[in-house]
């Protein structure tokens, strides 16, 4: 893995210039990098580890990506930001593309010069608090102080939800998710909300994880995907579909153990998937068969999901009967046909 570029301070400009914008997959290739911006570390989908590896569901869309693009999922340098500036890196050009959590909504994607991909992980926002105040709903906590990340869509739904519900609340913000939860630990706010993803992940890395209850509330929608600047529809083209590929590989039963054997399939999904029928790859502008080296390197989407944030994992996040199941299992990760 490629080294780690920590970047602070308030960027200049939304909109990417055209000469940016354009180009993108050539860029990349005559720079041998894929840079990719993640979050600050968040267990289960951008986790920094000791040895300055980087590892999450998030990080495997990057990977993916670079697999697609030179055969190699670690040509990637990780640019690790706060929520404030992620969308204005991306613009200036510091990444080639955003993979961390972020929500799609109609501002981010008419407003700022961005594309968003794909949904790659369906998500609501929630509460914690500490168990031994006996709180069980948010309808409970009017008049509480509540800790949230400032920049988010997160901060906008925690004021719509209490004001729709005749409720007060005084907010503490940070836009550090590191130095908002040692707030919330250390008692300095009531509750905590995010989504209800970000609440497992951060809760799983607790002293004590039971000390702390999610409230049944789900008070918005948030699908979350990779984004890209607009102005280049080739680039955007190959990150969405390069998503969708590791989407239809489960639901083909494609798997980085298979997938080698699997491209004399006679199955036509699967050999245009992998390559062996029709042009995709060509089209996208890399090799016909990347989807092979995609897969091969992260598993499709089902195998990082479990890996990274499944019911066996520490974050523990069971997939069957929720919106991230397969659509064939009533889910919605469902994903345009490879023909």
């Amino acid at each position: 893995m490629k080294k780690t570029l920590f970047t602070c301070g308030i960027l200049a400009a939304f909109a990417a210039t055209p000469a940016v914008a354009q180009e993108t997959l050539q860029t990349v290739r005559d720079r041998g990098i894929l840079n990719c911006q993640v979050g600050l570390p968040t267990p289960g989908f951008y986790q920094l580890a000791d040895d300055g590896m980087w590892s999450g569901m998030d990080v495997d869309m990057c990977r993916a990506v670079s697999a697609a693009i030179f055969g190699d999922p670690d040509q990637v340098e990780y640019q690790s930001v706060t929520s404030a500036v992620r969308f204005t890196s991306l613009a200036n050009a510091e990444s080639d593309m955003l993979s961390r959590t972020t929500t799609w909504t109609a501002v981010r994607d008419t407003q700022l010069g961005l594309d968003f991909t794909a949904i790659n992980f369906y998500d609501g926002q929630g509460f914690m608090v500490p168990a031994d105040t006996g709180i069980t709903s948010a309808l409970e906590l009017d008049g509480a102080t509540i800790c949230v990340l400032t920049g988010t869509t997160t901060e906008l739904n925690l004021a719509d939800y209490f004001r729709a519900n005749g409720m007060s609340f005084t907010p503490v913000t940070n836009e550090n998710v590191n130095v908002l939860v040692e707030t919330y630990l250390g008692g300095g706010c009531d509750a905590y909300t995010n989504d209800k993803s970000g609440l497992a992940a951060r809760r799983s890395a607790f002293p004590d994880p039971s000390a702390h209850v999610f409230l049944p509330e789900t008070v918005s929608k948030e699908p979350l995907g990779p984004v890209v600047r607009q102005g280049d529809d080739a680039w955007a083209n190959l990150v969405r579909w390069t998503i969708y590929g590791l989407m239809n590989a489960e639901e083909l039963g494609v798997t980085s153990e298979n997938v080698q054997e699997m491209t004399g399939s006679a199955d036509p999904n699967i050999a245009r998937l992998l390559g062996s029928e029709g042009n995709i790859g060509e089209e996208l502008g890399v090799s016909p068969t990347f989807m092979v080296d995609a897969i091969a390197a992260v598993g499709n989407y089902g195998e990082i999901y479990e890996r990274h944030v499944g019911a066996d994992t520490a974050i523990g996040i069971p997939r069957e009967g929720t919106l991230n199941a397969l659509w064939t299992e009533g889910g919605l990760i469902y994903a345009p046909p490879f023909r």
